[in-house]
């Protein structure tokens, strides 16, 4: 009897960092897909936070119980990344209207490149819909509470970053 193949999806970012809304997506994409990766992009031109390794680390640590899930660091087009791990889709959250005509440019360019892959678009819940990293690390540069919006490891990494930088 032929084996089924697994159903394999990609969920790409620069998650700097990550947040409680890129979790709720991730889940939410683990019922659906038989193993998601979360692809940390290596993109220096956003001038990250956290260095690549630290966006893989902090990425590992929130996502290690959710079975399914995996997380790896790449650079280059999101495509060829997708066709290295022989996924069949791409995971995209979707926020608003805002996020619409970026992420609708980037599943045609996508589709393109590699018509045999789909991109999937999530909403997230209604307690993510605002939330972004940048709005995360906003707060973070200036103290505010963060609880509510990143796992705490990721809480953590963003108090002792901002930390160091006023010290």
């Amino acid at each position: 009897m032929k084996q089924a193949k697994l159903k394999v999806a990609v969920y790409a970012g620069s998650f700097d960092p990550i947040t409680l809304g890129h979790l709720d997506v991730i889940r939410r994409a683990a019922r659906l897909f038989d193993r998601v990766i979360v692809g940390v992009a290596q993109r220096k031109e956003k001038s990250p936070v956290f260095s690549h390794q630290e966006r893989v680390r902090l990425a590992r640590a929130v996502v290690k119980d959710i079975p399914g899930v995996e997380v790896e660091g790449f650079k280059g087009l999101l495509v060829d990344f997708v066709h290295k791990k022989q996924a069949c889709a791409v995971v995209r959250g979707m926020r608003a209207v805002m996020d619409f005509d970026y992420e609708f440019q980037m599943a045609l360019t996508n589709r393109k490149l590699a018509s045999e892959v789909e991109t999937v678009f999530f909403v997230p819940s209604e307690k993510f819909f605002y939330l972004s990293s940048s709005l995360v690390r906003e707060l973070a540069s200036v103290q505010g509470e963060l609880r509510c919006f990143v796992p705490e490891p990721v809480e953590k990494a963003l108090r002792r970053r901002f930390r160091s930088k006023r010290g």
